[in-house]
């Protein structure tokens, strides 16, 4: 993948969302609902709580046996969020709707140096709502202080 261009974000990010963003939101949660998704999430979201590069990079590689679980939670988060970066939806009012890859993202980012060493596209999309969205910002800074004390009560 290497020579491939990193999109950039438009210019033209939305200021305040319509009813299109609305019925994009809505149709985000329908899909989160589907079995094999939940599944996912659930893994995700209950059972990975990596305490080092190693175990947050365990899952990406393809003979992990969630690694299904990590491509399709990561990918879902990467094309919604994709579709703030590119001015689609409005960041902060996706954001607030949807922050659950964020929750993922915080669990991943101390890390994302090295899963970006292997993988130079990963979380891109997030990256940016997490550092160019003020709801966004928020959130990440509340998922990473709640991730962390929960590693610290594991650890």
């Amino acid at each position: 993948m290497t020579g491939m261009p990193i999109p950039r974000a438009r210019t033209g990010i939305k200021d305040a969302p319509d009813h299109h963003d609305a019925e994009l939101v809505l149709r985000l949660y329908d899909l989160r609902r589907e079995s094999t998704m939940r599944e996912a999430r659930s893994f995700i979201g209950g059972q990975f709580w990596p305490k080092t590069a190693t175990e947050a990079l365990a899952l990406s590689h393809y003979e992990h046996r969630q690694n299904a679980f990590w491509r399709q939670v990561s990918g879902y988060w990467e094309m919604a969020y994709g579709m703030a970066k590119h001015g689609i939806v409005n960041p902060d009012y996706l954001a607030e709707s949807a922050s659950e890859g964020l929750f993922f993202y915080a669990k991943v980012q101390p890390w994302l140096a090295e899963l970006r060493a292997q993988y130079p596209r990963a979380f891109l999309n997030t990256e940016w709502i997490a550092t160019e969205c003020a709801v966004g910002r928020a959130l990440v800074a509340y998922y990473r202080e709640m991730v962390e004390k929960r590693l610290g009560v594991r650890g």
